[in-house]
């Protein structure tokens, strides 16, 4: 399966945030969408989640049935700043979702088997989620997104609540997501991209570029990745 998007332009007054932006996201592959603050990345994860209206071009699925437009179930939307339902428990919101998703769900779990996938504690998990922290919050929201089994996974800085040990668990969790899902991690961390993702792109002044990490050194690509940002050129 494929994501492509083809010239995506968005713009807010007389600001153009996404001039030309075309891709093929595939399959398989963990991608870094790399960028300054402000450049444009959650701009673009809207667009794709149609939660904004794009001004030019298309972007649409292509697997084996051919090309087709995105649909609801298709994409799961991890949010920097994790949104969940503060008034019911860990145990009841999981609950709720299972119960709703059940008709599409892929392999179902047991509540706990869920928890302990994030390696959630016990003596939390009967909390209200109003007292969770935000990495727990954070926690949340992605195993919904895994309960749900979306095909296309867009990731907007989620790592960045989690301490260093949960976050290498993160880690190893969504590299076993992608060998059959498309996962699209935003980050301005570039060692965290270096170190989680197969594929770096980078958006820069509206237009996001492939960034070739084949035989680069580490220190090598740092500095493509630092003038592709800075946009000089090569």
């Amino acid at each position: 399966m494929k994501l492509e998007l083809h010239h995506i332009e968005k713009r807010f007054d007389d600001k153009e945030v996404l001039k030309d932006v075309s891709f093929t996201f595939e399959e398989g592959h963990i991608y870094g969408l790399l960028g300054r603050n402000g450049a444009g990345k959650t701009t673009l994860f809207n667009c794709i989640n149609e939660d904004l209206k794009i001004d030019g071009g298309e972007f649409f699925i292509e697997d084996d049935k051919g090309k087709r437009k995105i649909t609801s179930e298709d994409i799961g939307y991890v949010l920097s700043t994790p949104i969940v339902p503060e008034f019911l428990t860990g145990r009841e919101f999981l609950k709720f979702f299972i119960d709703i998703n059940r008709n599409h769900m892929k392999e179902e779990k047991t509540i706990d088997e869920y928890f302990e996938l994030m390696k959630i504690e016990e003596s939390d998990r009967d909390k209200l989620m109003k007292d969770y922290s935000h990495g727990m919050k954070n926690k949340m929201q992605l195993l919904v997104n895994i309960i749900a089994n979306p095909k296309i996974l867009l990731l907007d800085e989620p790592l960045t609540s989690f301490d260093v040990v949960v976050a290498e668990e993160m880690k190893g969790l969504l590299k076993q997501l992608k060998h059959d899902h498309i996962l699209i991690f935003s980050t301005h961390i570039m060692e965290l991209a270096l170190d989680l993702c197969d594929e770096i792109v980078i958006l820069n002044h509206g237009i996001l570029e492939e960034i070739d990490r084949h035989n680069l050194e580490r220190n090598e690509l740092k500095d493509k990745i630092i003038s592709a940002l800075k946009g000089e050129e090569e």
